[in-house]
């Protein structure tokens, strides 16, 4: 199918399947005349672009995602899989911080030590 197609499909602009295809992360074949031309197969591994984009990965590392052979892709994954789950931590940490505070009856914030303590978590991690 022509890349118009796939764009609708997909919901993106051509524009972005045409940066997709000239970063090496999906490779669309070629009609005689140098048309791209997109197989049901490429529209899956474009689904599974998307779908890494949106856990936060960039296109090389999507690249090494998508191909079985690269070198580290396992490493690319694991490490992706490690900032998920810090990131789940820390948003299970604010989400008590919040809830908390909603209760929270110090007249101050600074004067209630599970405020104070969720704050100094926060600076030492860096967030």
């Amino acid at each position: 199918m022509r890349i118009g197609e796939v764009a609708r499909r997909l919901g993106v602009a051509t524009h972005v399947l045409r940066h997709w295809d000239d970063s090496g992360v999906v490779v669309p074949d070629r009609s005689p005349t140098g048309h791209r031309e997109y197989s049901e197969d490429h529209v899956y591994r474009l689904r599974v672009l998307q779908a890494c984009q949106g856990v936060g990965m960039s296109l090389p590392e999507i690249r090494q995602v998508l191909n079985r052979t690269e070198p580290d892709r396992i490493g690319v994954i694991e490490r992706r899989l490690h900032r998920i789950r810090a990131q789940r931590k820390q948003f299970e940490q604010a989400e008590k911080f919040l809830g908390h505070v909603v209760d929270c009856r110090h007249d101050l914030l600074t004067r209630c030590e599970r405020c104070s303590s969720y704050a100094e978590t926060v600076v030492a991690s860096g967030s």
